[in-house]
């Protein structure tokens, strides 16, 4: 089904659709600028990215004072990685609609903190379930087309973009020249995944319900066309990639949303990074309410990196006190942090081998997980 495509030569007062970002397969395509004032422009195409922050889960009912202290880090590029406001909140008691999109992101704007920060800060985002429409929703969402148009709208998407005809809210950027070039590819986990496969034992250990597919079952999660635009990206040349996933790509044993219920897909995936000999990628995913980076040095040509954030302000405006996460995650690296949180990526290009430093951070701006690689380490020892 076709989008809408905006009206670019109308503007009515302060609701001009000319907008910021390009969600675009080559820089080359890509024209900064946006019309609208609320909005910061993107980073142009030669532009060579330092620093960039993510996070994701936001409710837009409570205060978002965490906005301020992510702006301390100056960051060139923020990801909003999923959940970038709750649509569903009242799913309990009456059916959702478009409507309540609609109202949620209007929720979203009207926060201080957050309206201060998007003026400022370049912004590109993805959805996770709720900001889609429903908890753990997928394909079968009814509203998703128009799901589709209000996230471009509010987000500023550039007339002309892909993201407007395509099924699906995936893009990629590319910022700077060859050498210290920075991939951002945004996926789209919600529109076209297949159903969840319920643990037949239940919440076995305190799990989630969903469990792995088994190995004669293998429903879609990106869809075709992702794939093969996704292929398409991951051929064009960068030096560092930041994929976004709204859920997690490497943990796999909490029985919640990962892309480990699709182990079909997920193999795929890191064949697709294989066979394109794409280096560089660090994954940022959210969803979990809860900040842990996970890697597992096994799955593809080189080490799979997992950085997730999850609780932009999701427990302190609940007046809830730092908790223990119990959850198994053999492939966790150091210590996981369920209180609010976001991640800082830096990237030092001034070394022959260029340094890439993993920060998580509180609430407080205090330093939760820190983790530093290079992209040597991040492409396929044949590669070298």
């Amino acid at each position: 089904m076709a989008l809408r495509l905006p009206n670019v030569l109308v503007c009515l007062s302060a609701l001009c659709v000319f907008v910021f970002a390009a969600g675009c397969q080559s820089p080359a395509a890509t024209e900064p600028g946006h019309g609208r004032d609320d909005l910061a422009e993107l980073p142009s195409a030669d532009a060579v990215l330092s620093v960039i922050a993510f996070g994701s889960c936001a409710n837009q009912e409570d205060p978002q004072p965490i906005w301020d202290d992510i702006a301390e880090h100056e960051p060139d590029l923020f990801l909003f990685i999923g959940d970038n406001m709750y649509a569903d909140l009242d799913r309990r008691f009456r059916e959702i609609t478009l409507q309540d999109i609609h109202d949620a992101y209007a929720g979203l704007a009207d926060r201080p903190a957050f309206a201060r920060f998007r003026q400022n800060v370049p912004m590109l985002a993805t959805w996770d379930d709720h900001d889609y429409g429903l908890n753990d929703a997928g394909a079968e969402l009814t509203f998703k087309a128009g799901a589709q148009t209000a996230l471009l709208e509010f987000y500023g998407e550039a007339a002309g973009s892909p993201r407007w005809d395509q099924e699906g809210v995936y893009g990629s950027w590319a910022f700077g020249p060859v050498g210290k070039r920075t991939q951002v590819i945004v996926l789209d986990t919600r529109y076209h995944r297949g159903p969840l496969h319920r643990n037949p034992l239940g919440r076995v250990s305190g799990r989630g319900p969903y469990a792995a597919h088994p190995a004669d079952h293998n429903p879609a999660f990106l869809g075709e066309a992702q794939w093969a635009w996704l292929e398409t990206a991951l051929e064009e040349p960068a030096d560092l990639r930041i994929v976004v996933s709204s859920v997690q790509v490497v943990a796999d044993e909490h029985g919640w949303e990962t892309w480990g219920n699709f182990p079909a897909e997920r193999r795929r995936l890191f064949d697709l990074i294989d066979s394109t000999g794409a280096s560089g990628i660090v994954f940022v995913s959210g969803d979990r309410h809860l900040m842990e980076l996970s890697i597992d040095p096994d799955i593809g040509p080189y080490q799979a990196v997992d950085f997730t954030s999850s609780g932009l302000n999701w427990w302190a405006a609940r007046g809830r006190e730092e908790e223990t996460v119990r959850e198994a995650n053999r492939f966790r690296i150091g210590d996981p942090f369920r209180f609010d949180n976001y991640g800082v990526i830096q990237i030092d290009w001034s070394r022959p081998d260029p340094a890439v430093t993993l920060r998580g951070y509180d609430g407080h701006g205090d330093v939760r997980i820190e983790h530093a690689l290079t992209l040597g380490e991040l492409r396929a020892a044949n590669n070298d």
